[in-house]
This record gives structure tokens, C-alpha cells and sequence, in this order.
């Protein structure tokens, strides 16, 4: 950490070049001494970063900012946000802390916050953010997270967990056990140690396996941002043995699309299969991630298209997490049916049907937008098809 750039004249120029091209900087001779343009670079590339994900750090003058990968890993301050309502007490550990923005939303929730860091710069520029922040209730530790729990006499309320998604070889991973920390061998030492864990995933990881995996499971919460599925949590409560409650939100301007529903549920649902009717449904990103095919289905008393084809369909319009559309016409998928459509322009969508949404826009010269929207699918009856729909 290059404290240099904490002085006045490098922090105006960071705030008043925002928007400068990267390169232009990079090339030019050394602007201020003690601070190499590339460090500058990496301000502003970061800060830029931060506008929109971190606006509390964006807007706050003498943040230090890490390289722009720490900001593109972290949470944003919505999901951690989320994330801080799930947990109370006097006190927390965050295991893997980084630069800080969960156990910042955590420390409005908890007395006390360990934000344990294993990088020294990046848990120095933590500490400094908290200061810069106003908060008090922190305590950076610049050392491993489990090592920090395994030494401690304490017993905290809430241990909390963002394992790296790479391996040794920076490959990408698909099993909480390939994670860094590997969360599933340390469980025995972090119940040693509290009650309550908190586990943050990247939607990559497989829900069923996560389920495999761990013990103690009590909530899992799939958390969407504009219909992208960005984090999958999982609350483990030690000795806990009933049925997994699964949350999912998307949140959008608008409103919060919300579904909950019980493990046992969805797997002793019975879905009703029916044509296409009036109104068709597509589930939001939370919804399809969680698994609950069944459930949400029977919960709003809609048919299926398919067992595989994820779509639902009614004949009176009806709340749903998802998007909603009015049916104009369904028709069997073949040249002559689409050519006699007349549709030029459509948003087009696949769900359980053989070719890709680029091979039906290259082969049918389909250009994308407009007031259409085009599904194309299986039916109960395994034929494909396509459907024509507005947005309700």
C-alpha cells in the first residue's frame, strides 16, 4: 500500500480523471513523484469499477483502492446487504475478508466484526477504508481466517466464509471441497467455534452438490440482481436436522421478486402438464437456479409445458417471480410456419429444444428486439414448437 496516493493532489487528480483513457496515463512521463502511473492507473481503473457495484466507497473521499481484480471478486454492497440482514448477535468472523465490503454491512448488524485477511496489503487497505469509513466495531487481523478461529478461546455468534472458486492451478471449480479454504474438511472447527455459518458460493457450484457436501444445512438463499444469479448462500446451524428451506430473490428496480419453498416440498410435488394456454411464464434466474420446477408451478396453480421445458402457462394472468407474457399464437417448429409468421424482429428464447438461439436467428434472418417475443420449446406431447408472445 502506497500511501503517497492518499495525498491531496493524487487524490484530486484520481477524482477528476475518471473517465480518462487508462493508456493516455500509462504513457505519459511520471506525473507525481513516489507514484509510478501504473499505480495511478490502477486507482482509477478500480474507482471506475466501484461507481455503480460500491457507491459508498465510490462517493467517499481517500479510499485506496486495491487492483481492479480484488474489486470485480468482491461482493457488491446490494448482495451484502442481503447478506447482513441474515445475521445478528454480539459477534462475527469473516473468514475470508478481502477488502472488507461484507463485514462493513455486517458490522451494522453485529457488536463486533473479525475481518481476517491473509494478504497484509489488502488487509491494510481494509483497515484504512474502515477508518475512512467511520467504523469502529472492526478488527482487521492480517492472517488466515481459520488459523485466527482455531487460535481464539472465543465462541462467536456467526462465522463467515467466501471460498476462492479457483484451485492451486487457477482452474475453475465446481465442488465446495476443490474450493479455497475447502470449507468441507474445517466444518468440525468452525462448529467448534460457533453455531451459526454463513457460506457464500458463486452461482458455478451445483446446489445438489453443496447439499451433499455440508451438514447441518437450514436455509439456502439464491440472490439475483436484474435476473443474474450472483451468489447461492448457505446457512448451517450446528445440529440442525430438519428440512432445507430455499429462498430466492431477483431484485430489480422495480420491485424484489421473492420464492421460497421447502426441499421436502419440491420433491414430493406433482406437476399438471398442459399446451400452451393463454398467458406463459418464464421463472426469473433465482427461481431456475434453485431447482424449484415443481413447486413453482403448483404453487401458483399453473400446467407445465414439459417436464424438462421450464416454462408454465394459465389462462388467467397471475403474479409469478418471472417474466409474463400473453400468448398470440403457437405453432409447430418448421420452415413453413415460421416464414408464414412474417416475424423479422423478436427476442427469442430456447427451453428444452435442440438448436441455439444464434442457428434460429441465422437460419430464419430473425434480428433481435422489438414488441415480439418468440419461445421456442417441447411440448407435453414432445413436439417442438414455438410460441408467439407480447410482454405483459
Amino acid at each position: 500500500m502506497n500511501k503517497n496516493i492518499l495525498h491531496t493532489g493524487v487524490q484530486k487528480f484520481i477524482h477528476k480523471n475518471l473517465n480518462t483513457d487508462i493508456m493516455s496515463v500509462l504513457l505519459k512521463k511520471p506525473i507525481f513523484e513516489e507514484i509510478s502511473n501504473r499505480e495511478l492507473a490502477e486507482q482509477l481503473e478500480a474507482r471506475k469499477k466501484c461507481e455503480k457495484k460500491l457507491p459508498t466507497w465510490f462517493s467517499a473521499t481517500n479510499i485506496y483502492y486495491p487492483n481492479k481484480l480484488n474489486i470485480e471478486q468482491t461482493s457488491s454492497e446490494i448482495t451484502a446487504q442481503y447478506k447482513a440482514d441474515l445475521v445478528s448477535g454480539k459477534s462475527l468472523v469473516d473468514v475470508t475478508g478481502g477488502l472488507g465490503i461484507d463485514s462493513y454491512f455486517f458490522s451494522h448488524k453485529t457488536e463486533e466484526v473479525h475481518h481476517c485477511e491473509l494478504d497484509e496489503n489488502l488487509s491494510e487497505i481494509a483497515t484504512h477504508n474502515f477508518q475512512i469509513l467511520d467504523v469502529t466495531n472492526v478488527k482487521t487481523h492480517a492472517e488466515n481466517g481459520l488459523d485466527f478461529i482455531k487460535n481464539s478461546r472465543s465462541e462467536f455468534d456467526w462465522i463467515y466464509i467466501d471460498p476462492s472458486r479457483r484451485d492451486d492451478l487457477k482452474q475453475r471449480v465446481f465442488f465446495l471441497s476443490d474450493c479455497l479454504p475447502n470449507v468441507v474438511e474445517n466444518l468440525d472447527l468452525l462448529f467448534s467455534k460457533s453455531k451459526n455459518i454463513l457460506i457464500k458460493t458463486a452461482p458455478l457450484l451445483d446446489i445438489t452438490a453443496g447439499i451433499n457436501e455440508l451438514k447441518y444445512i437450514k436455509e439456502i438463499h439464491v440472490v439475483a440482481i436484474n435476473n443474474d444469479v450472483k451468489e447461492v448462500l448457505y446457512i448451517l446451524q450446528r445440529d440442525y436436522n430438519g428440512s432445507i428451506a430455499i429462498k430466492t430473490i431477483n431484485k430489480t428496480p422495480k420491485q424484489d421478486q421473492t420464492f421460497n419453498f421447502d426441499l421436502k416440498s419440491e420433491k414430493n410435488a406433482v406437476s399438471e402438464f398442459s399446451e400452451p394456454l393463454t398467458y406463459l411464464y418464464e421463472p426469473n434466474a433465482a427461481v431456475l437456479k434453485s431447482g424449484a420446477f415443481k413447486t413453482v408451478g403448483q404453487e401458483h396453480q399453473l400446467k407445465k409445458l414439459n417436464i424438462n421445458t421450464h416454462l408454465y402457462t394459465s389462462d388467467s394472468l397471475i403474479d409469478f417471480p418471472g417474466r409474463r407474457f400473453r400468448i398470440e399464437k403457437t405453432l409447430p417448429y418448421n420452415k413453413k410456419e415460421i416464414k408464414r409468421s412474417s416475424i423479422k424482429k423478436a427476442n427469442i428464447t430456447t427451453r428444452n429444444f435442440p438448436n441455439s438461439v444464434a442457428d434460429i436467428r441465422k437460419n430464419f434472418h430473425i434480428s433481435d428486439g422489438g414488441e415480439f417475443y418468440l419461445f421456442f420449446t417441447t411440448n407435453s406431447s414432445e413436439r417442438v414448437i414455438f410460441i408467439i408472445c407480447r410482454k405483459t
